[in-house]
């Protein structure tokens, strides 16, 4: 199994402080932010991952990262986005790095506290389709900002972009996992009226198919390149709490 982590943008809710860099190699307490999802990966027992960047900075992952072994990588490519043209797209440009495999996506700004480990071996064990990491988010109005799935009976039924109302105090995080279909899906796309490819529009064609299951996270879940005040409150949980913490009990 293969992983991808999506370090590209523009990084504008972060500005000033991106307008020199990419978002993704600022610190977050005491390491680069791109940090933290390779360690995820990495201990989740993925070690083949590819980065997927842009703008005027990807030259920089690579003098940071190198060829991966400090992370006990057994490879570690890179691939470059032209242009901001959304997450979907961004995940098109892995196919040939993916091969057939399945693999994991996860955004370069998601910090998790816990291993997802549990979940990936629950991904491993499916016959097909996707997986979604979901988090009981603990205030509503967060919820407006993310995309929300309504649930039935167990089972996913469709994920609304940030509903003004939402459906379920579940947030989608930036973890997906998908099998090699998902490039027939990307490759079917229209852009949105913001003209990118999106992300909720790939995982509703899954869920369409009933080939998506979900997993509910425990512990903390932060997007470090939200906003300034939630960049800071990650590295303030980091700092207080560590993250990438062992394997828990995975939940539903």
């Amino acid at each position: 199994m293969k992983g991808v982590i999506l370090a590209g943008g523009s990084g504008t809710r972060l500005h000033p402080m991106t307008r020199i860099t990419n978002k993704h190699l600022l610190p977050v307490y005491d390491k680069p932010m791109i940090y933290y999802p390779i360690e995820t990966l990495v201990n989740a027992g993925i070690r083949d991952i590819m980065v997927v960047t842009g703008g005027n900075h990807a030259g920089e992952f690579l003098r940071l990262l190198g060829d991966g072994a400090e992370f006990g990588l057994k490879h570690l490519s890179y691939s470059y986005q032209e242009k901001a043209g959304g997450i979907a797209e961004a995940l098109g440009l892995a196919e040939h790095f993916v091969d057939g495999d399945r693999f994991l996506v996860m955004l370069g700004d998601n910090i998790v506290e816990q291993s997802i480990a549990p979940y990936v071996d629950n991904f491993r064990a499916q016959q097909r389709g996707g997986r979604l990491l979901l988090k009981n988010m603990d205030d509503p109005e967060h919820l407006r900002h993310l995309g929300v799935p309504i649930i039935e009976n167990g089972r996913l039924r469709f994920i609304r972009e940030k509903p003004q109302t939402p459906p379920s105090p579940y947030a989608v995080i930036g973890v997906y996992m998908y099998d090699p279909s998902v490039f027939e899906i990307v490759r079917a796309l229209r852009p949105s009226g913001r003209g990118e490819l999106e992300i909720t529009d790939v995982n509703n064609a899954y869920i369409d198919r009933e080939e998506m299951e979900f997993d509910v996270i425990d512990g903390f879940w932060g997007d470090a390149g939200e906003s300034i005040d939630v960049y800071y409150e990650v590295i303030d949980f980091v700092r207080a709490h560590g993250v990438n913490k062992a394997p828990a009990m995975a939940g539903r």
